[in-house]
């Protein structure tokens, strides 16, 4: 390893923010493009799940809240691709590589793994099969991308954490309409409620990655990450369970 590596990786430790990609070297260019590779085809995932779904909305107010939500990600997922580009990254292509709203089977178990080059976290992967089962995903996968933003927005590389500092906003308002949705379906539809929580707990929690993970201290050092898949995924889970049981839930 040069000096002029070892320098870099200290100035990245120590809080040191990167500016262009010509001051990028290959291995935080890998982590990066792989970082923002997950956030954009989890997006496409996500608006492409909640399109099938602005159909099923019981009112307008509900029709409204999803054709937001299917809006806002397609537009996230874009502004990140934008920065990929940056990187000599063909976005027409990329877009275009997967169906992102093809889904596996509600019984799958697919754990923290990626399919077949697709880098969407697992808990896209699997269908929504009604009305108040996306809310209850939108409500929990919400609240674990708030939490996952304090992450995002302190990335090194400045114009990515530029980008997510526009983006956390209305991320947290598409949680924020999950749980006036939610409030809603704790009366009209309470069981109905209780069955997709138990469903949706386990699949976004792994959604925050193995615990112990051995990449964590390699990202660390480049200013990738903060803080410990466990930590993070500990405070969601205690901000989703203080949110259901003002729900009675």
């Amino acid at each position: 390893m040069t000096n002029d590596v070892m320098a870099l990786q200290d100035y990245l430790a120590q809080g040191g923010v990167l500016t262009a990609p010509g001051n990028v070297p290959a291995r935080y260019r890998g982590e990066l493009l792989r970082l923002m590779g997950s956030f954009v085809d989890s997006e496409l995932a996500a608006s492409a799940g909640f399109a099938g779904v602005i159909n099923a909305a019981p009112g307008i107010t509900e029709r409204i809240a999803a054709c937001r939500i299917t809006l806002e990600k397609a537009d996230h997922a874009e502004r990140v691709l934008n920065v990929m580009a940056d990187f000599g990254t063909d976005t027409a292509r990329y877009q275009r590589q997967h169906d992102w709203a093809a889904r596996v089977a509600r019984d799958a178990d697919l754990g923290q793994a990626r399919q077949s080059g697709d880098m969407r976290l697992s808990v896209f992967h699997y269908p929504l099969t009604g009305w108040t089962d996306a809310v209850v995903m939108n409500v929990l996968q919400g609240l674990a991308t708030g939490v996952q933003m304090t992450e995002l927005t302190r990335l090194s590389y400045g114009p990515l954490a530029d980008t997510f500092r526009q983006i956390a906003p209305r991320e947290a308002r598409h949680a924020t309409l999950g749980l006036n949705g939610l409030a809603r379906l704790a009366e009209s539809d309470p069981e109905g409620v209780r069955a997709s929580v138990d469903y949706w707990m386990p699949r976004v929690a792994a959604g925050f990655g193995v615990a112990g993970s051995a990449r964590f201290d390699r990202l660390a050092a480049l200013g990738l990450r903060h803080r410990t898949n466990e930590a993070l995924c500990a405070e969601w889970q205690a901000m989703a369970a203080a949110n259901l049981a003002k729900l009675g839930l």
